[in-house]
């Protein structure tokens, strides 16, 4: 079972884009605000817009989306667990066993037909530099939920998940048990300071991997008793969509994809990367303090966001909290951006620039913020003008939109 996670899902990535002719800006103005019609979008389409279509074949991944409501951040295990590592959507049984779970677990996750899955990590100290996961004097869990289609499914799955495992090394494995859970499997090879756990919980199976700096049994049983105290509380809040439902979910239930910036609205297909939406776990799970970044959801009421392409949009619980959220975003940008002055007439809009610090093959140049009413829209370019371009469209969008 793997140790560590990346994930896609960073507000900060962009890649360049090519600059096209300007153009104008359509809409109506609320009452004392910009009207957006003296705004240059540049290439970018700010028209209202509704993604009406459903997933189709994709409505497992639309489900492992909404996932990631029901998947808890590390902190919420414990405290101490504040660097997050991520948090992404399981596609399908390759996916699960390409860095995650053995490869051995592939039979029962086809046999048992995996519908789709979320997981997420975090630690309680930073990766060394250069290692690709926590040391070992560090603490770690990875969460990962897989779904099936049926409660029976995901016993059976759990059950032959948990054999496959162990039978990779018989011999060496030790099989334990939990009062509190006692239908979830647990082992850990004895002098390895780490354990695995397969519990099935309804339609879901919760598969854990926990790290520790010692191999104490009664230590790391104690581990998986309080994640699954963390976890299974989330899932039983969770409603599952039917089987025979997944097909017709829409790819944009909330209306945030229409709200994010992209210069190409047809035929796109729900995409983690491009074309997602999640819960406000997910801002937890990739921040580098899970705690603070906690506190600024609790604080905004942050709920939901989406990404379309290389833009984000943030919902939170009224305009005050817009500014709030901007601070709190731009207070853990880190040391590798510094503030910059963009002109522009859009109101409220933020923007830091790499500095000699950043890593200019992975970050962008320029990173925005640009709020409006209940909504944020993060923006990042490595051009001058085309970030003068989207600050205009993000706003305009988001106006229109309204």
């Amino acid at each position: 079972m793997g140790r560590k996670i990346r994930t896609p899902l960073v507000l900060a990535g962009a890649a360049a884009v090519a600059l096209l002719t300007g153009c104008g800006v359509t809409g109506t103005p609320l009452a004392g605000e910009l009207d957006v019609r003296t705004l240059d979008a540049g290439p970018y389409p700010v028209d209202r817009h509704h993604y009406d279509q459903t997933g189709g074949a994709k409505g497992g991944l639309l489900e492992g989306m909404r996932m990631s409501a029901a998947v808890v951040p590390t902190v919420h295990i414990d405290p101490s667990l504040t660097v997050g590592q991520g948090g992404r959507v399981i596609v399908d049984s390759r996916d699960a066993t390409a860095h995650l779970l053995a490869g051995v677990s592939k039979p029962a996750l086809d046999k048992n037909k995996l519908v789709t899955g979320y997981v997420t990590a975090g630690a309680d100290q930073p990766d060394a530099p250069g290692a690709d996961g926590p040391g070992p004097g560090a603490t770690a869990v990875t969460t990962l939920v897989l779904r099936f289609p049926s409660a029976d499914a995901a016993k059976q799955a759990a059950t032959q998940l948990e054999d496959s495992d162990f039978a990779v090394a018989p011999d060496m494995n030790r099989k334990l048990t939990l009062p509190q859970y006692p239908s979830a499997y647990i082992h850990y090879r004895p002098g390895v300071a780490s354990v695995g756990t397969f519990m099935a919980h309804k339609e879901f199976v919760i598969s854990l991997f926990i790290q520790r700096p010692s191999p104490n049994e009664t230590d790391l049983l104690d581990w998986v008793r309080k994640t699954l105290d963390a976890q299974v509380p989330a899932l039983d809040r969770f409603e599952a969509t039917p089987p025979d439902r997944l097909n017709a979910l829409p790819v944009d239930p909330e209306g945030l994809l229409a709200k994010t910036l992209v210069k190409d609205r047809s035929d796109r297909v729900p995409d983690p990367d491009k074309f997602a939406f999640y819960g406000a776990p997910a801002m937890v799970d990739i921040s580098g303090d899970e705690a603070t970044r906690q506190r600024l959801v609790d604080d905004t009421g942050l709920d939901a966001l989406a990404v379309g392409d290389t833009s984000s949009v943030l919902r939170v619980r009224d305009p005050a909290a817009t500014g709030r959220l901007v601070e709190g975003l731009i207070a853990s940008a880190g040391t590798e951006y510094d503030g910059t002055d963009i002109p522009t007439s859009v109101p409220g809009a933020k923007c830091l620039k790499l500095n000699a610090r950043g890593d200019a093959a992975h970050e962008s140049r320029y990173r925005c913020y640009v709020p409006y009413h209940r909504y944020v829209q993060v923006i990042s370019s490595d051009d001058a003008t085309d970030i003068r371009y989207r600050l205009a469209a993000a706003y305009a969008l988001l106006a229109n939109n309204f």
